[in-house]
């Protein structure tokens, strides 16, 4: 299973041509955590851009974290947070897709690398 985080979200919705390209060519349809589809909706400027960013993400399965994956996070993101800027939505985010036993495809690989187990991929070339 493959998670994706925000920043290929973004780059699918605005058309960025290698993410498009690599999202067009996935032989299975990835999942999204439900904590990145909230935060698409936080970056929208206005009510279309909120339509949009759910019409993108409403084909995906939603994934949510767990109680253990809410426990987990909170571990990382208290070791992590100072030594690695470990964001606290990041860590939910990373928690959710180690619970799942998911790779987490992102670029945001400076703020991730430092969670334990969790598995990491950049999916294109930016």
């Amino acid at each position: 299973m493959i998670l994706l985080d925000s920043d290929v979200l973004i780059d699918v919705q605005r058309r960025h041509p290698p993410a498009v390209e690599w999202f067009a060519g996935l032989d299975e349809l990835p999942s999204v955590p439900g904590i990145v589809v909230m935060e698409l909706i936080q970056t929208a400027r206005n009510g279309d851009e909120v339509r949009r960013a759910l019409h993108l993400v409403a084909p995906l399965p939603v994934v949510w974290p767990s109680q253990a994956d809410c426990a987990r996070a909170l571990s990382d993101f208290a070791k992590l947070h100072l030594s690695h800027s470990l964001g606290l939505l990041d860590a939910l985010i990373a928690a959710t897709a180690v619970g799942a036993g998911a790779t987490l495809c992102t670029f945001n690989l400076k703020h991730y690398k430092a969670v334990p187990g969790l598995l990491l991929a950049p999916p294109y070339a930016r």
